[in-house]
């Protein structure tokens, strides 16, 4: 520790002046104190701060935002009282414009030092005409606050600490209040909440999942172990305040860690899922399949994935990572079939249902990890012409990757959450004879750093 505080030209407690000049990758502001690297959140880029130093190590430092000597035009006041608290949002002190340019950026940024790619067109950021109250489900954890009372809301940033959460800016309003009854009534039943340190307690998490389009609702109780005496009743009661609530589950988890989601499910009340549309097909939404939260924004990306997909009625398409099938059928109506891959048995259970429901017979689904499914099928000669990819934030297996190039897809459309997983993968495929036509960031969550991109590639 003496060897970094040598090294540094700053030390924990030091208040400085920084100019900002651009942004790290959550969008904190990044300056620099005699070359050396200052992080700052809630600075923008333009500014001059003053920071009081919290942490030091070896290349960088960070510091908390003291004042803003010299304001961006871009500054404005957080509309949420929660902001400084909680840690959902991280760009609320920046107005949408720049929002959408600071995204932009990042993903230039980040095509250039991780993928290598120089000159490929990033098209400006597709936002919102409204981007608030836009998400359609909302995943709290339970706590107890200091007096003993029940607490339900986002973790403090960087801590589980639990901010009771009563309103959300991004959430829809009927989230919000659901979650706000649900709190009176556990509290006032007297059901136990679990606590992380001593593994005791009933309650872990709440699920509400909201359809936008069909105006159904459902919620999941994640509990500590299948024992739940109070469940039904407690449902009951939550239905009858909200006639939109068709299904209310119990999600068993009883392991320790970070996972919110168990594999055993108990219907409470009503039904086992939800009905929601996108465009004019409907999906099944279950306790622990995935659906798009920004329905609105969704329509943007996949509208653009089938741009880039170019399908003329004669191809074989591959939908990698293919959850509950939502852009398989959206590829269904435009190709002459379409294989989804997904590795959650659920999920797959979900997509042959929403199938039939939309009345799609040129889909096949199959159970199982993309990187294993996929070599399968291209060796007992299933070939494909496109190839859309819509993996998790830690991108495509390697094994993906290298079947896609030993099929000869034609052409790639890759749907990514995460623009740093997403320009390896990229740099992988550039580097075996593909070619990055053009990038789309589309904002599917406005208020936070995170950034959707759906990629063009082909073979030249």
């Amino acid at each position: 520790m003496e060897q970094m505080t040598q090294l540094a030209p700053v030390k924990v407690g030091d208040t400085l002046t920084v100019a900002i000049n651009g942004y790290a990758t959550q969008g904190e502001g990044v300056g620099r104190y005699k070359g050396f690297t200052i992080f700052v959140p809630n600075s923008l880029d333009g500014e001059t701060v003053v920071t009081r130093i919290e942490l030091v190590k070896k290349n960088y430092a960070r510091g908390e935002l003291v004042r803003v000597v010299e304001p961006s035009p871009h500054r404005v006041e957080p509309a949420c009282p929660l902001y400084a608290e909680c840690g959902g949002c991280q760009l609320l002190h920046l107005d949408y414009e720049g929002q959408l340019a600071f995204k932009r950026q990042r993903v230039i940024d980040v095509m250039e030092r991780l993928g290598g790619l120089k000159d490929v067109t990033v098209r400006p950021v597709i936002g919102m005409p409204n981007p608030w109250k836009y998400r359609n489900k909302v995943q709290y954890p339970f706590a107890l606050d200091a007096k003993g009372r029940v607490v339900i809301g986002c973790y403090q940033q960087g801590t589980h600490n639990v901010v009771d959460t009563r309103e959300c800016l991004i959430q829809h309003d009927l989230n919000s209040r659901i979650m706000n009854r649900l709190r009176e009534l556990v509290q006032g039943m007297g059901i136990s909440i679990y606590d992380e340190n001593t593994g005791q307690g009933l309650l872990r998490h709440v699920l509400v999942k909201n359809g936008f389009e069909s105006g159904e609702a459902m919620v999941v109780l994640v509990t500590n172990g299948p024992d739940f005496p109070e469940g039904k009743e407690l449902a009951r009661m939550l239905a009858s305040n909200f006639p939109e609530l068709k299904s209310v589950v119990q999600n068993i988890n009883t392991t320790s860690g970070n996972v919110v989601l168990g594999d055993k499910n108990k219907v409470l009340y009503g039904e086992d899922g939800i009905i929601d549309r996108l465009g004019d097909l409907e999906f099944k939404i279950s306790a622990n399949s995935f659906f798009q939260v920004n329905p609105a924004q969704t329509e943007v990306l996949y509208k653009k994935a089938l741009e880039y997909a170019a399908l003329t009625g004669e191809e074989r398409v591959l939908d990698a990572y293919c959850g509950v099938g939502t852009l398989t059928l959206f590829l269904a109506r435009q190709a002459k079939e379409v294989y989804g891959i997904e590795v959650i048995p659920g999920a797959i259970e979900d997509a042959e249902e929403n199938a039939k429901r939309n009345k799609a017979d040129n889909v096949v689904f199959v159970v199982g990890a993309t990187e294993e499914v996929l070599p399968k099928l291209v060796k007992i000669g299933i070939d494909f012409q496109v190839a859309v990819v819509d993996p998790p934030r830690s991108g495509c297996e390697e094994r993906v990757l290298e079947a896609l190039v030993q099929v000869k897809v034609g052409r790639i459309v890759y749907v990514s959450c995460n623009p740093s997983t997403l320009a390896r993968d990229l740099k992988y495929l550039v580097n075996r004879g593909y070619a990055v036509k053009e990038i789309q960031p589309v904002d599917m969550f406005p208020h936070t750093y995170h950034v959707e991109c759906v990629v063009l590639m082909s073979k030249p």
